[in-house]
């Protein structure tokens, strides 16, 4: 690796292999982009951090488990780079990747084929699909958290444990969602952003 890929390597705490899977990622999503916008172009430039570390640490939040349903997955963040990592920590997990754009849906199976990640992506609307019975549910810049609790209660199954990163106004939308849902929520702060955190949800019921 170049010295610039170590620093990066080092950053993110991962071994070589899952940098170099993590490179091949960004490779494509680089050629990719102009056709489809997966990630603004602004955002493009940091991808490393805005996008690479802010999914690691979504990852890192989590225990090993059976399957992780990623919603809204756009250009796959978080849920390609968790189902990169997983490769070598946690190779047992399954990653449903859920993302109704056909285009972007052709991009995350095309990194999926390249990187060796073990995840299915699902072509459809969120509403649209049986449910999952997810037991690690994710969901990056998709919809309000009120919205979001009601796919966790259509896709989460018994016990299982939704991680939503959310920005500087989360605690407006966790009083918001508190009027029409019950909810635990661990707020865990964000290494990218300050005002960011990840909210750990679990027990989700209506109110």
């Amino acid at each position: 690796m170049k010295g610039q890929d170590v620093a990066i390597a080092e950053k993110l705490n991962v071994s070589r292999e899952t940098f170099e899977r993590l490179a091949i990622y960004v490779a494509l999503l680089e050629r990719w982009n102009p056709r489809i916008n997966l990630v603004s172009r602004n955002s493009l430039k940091d991808i490393w951090v805005r996008h690479i570390q802010d999914s690691v640490q979504v990852f890192r939040t989590s225990k090993p488990v059976d399957h992780w349903v990623d919603l809204g997955s756009g250009g796959g963040f978080p849920g390609m780079v968790c189902a990169i990592m997983a490769i070598e920590s946690t190779p047992e997990t399954r990653f449903t990747l859920v993302e109704s754009d056909q285009r972007k849906s052709a991009f995350l199976r095309n990194v999926a084929r390249e990187c060796g990640a073990r995840c299915t992506v699902l072509a459809r609307r969120i509403e649209a699909i049986d449910p999952l019975g997810a037991d690690i549910l994710s969901a990056r810049a998709l919809a309000d958290l009120t919205t979001l609790l009601s796919f966790c209660d259509r896709h989460l199954g018994e016990n299982g444990v939704a991680l939503l990163p959310k920005g500087a106004t989360w605690k407006k939308e966790l009083s918001d969602a508190r009027k029409e849902w019950n909810f635990d929520a661990e707020p865990i702060k964000s290494l990218t952003e300050p005002q960011s955190v990840i909210l750990k949800i679990k027990g989700v019921a209506r109110g």
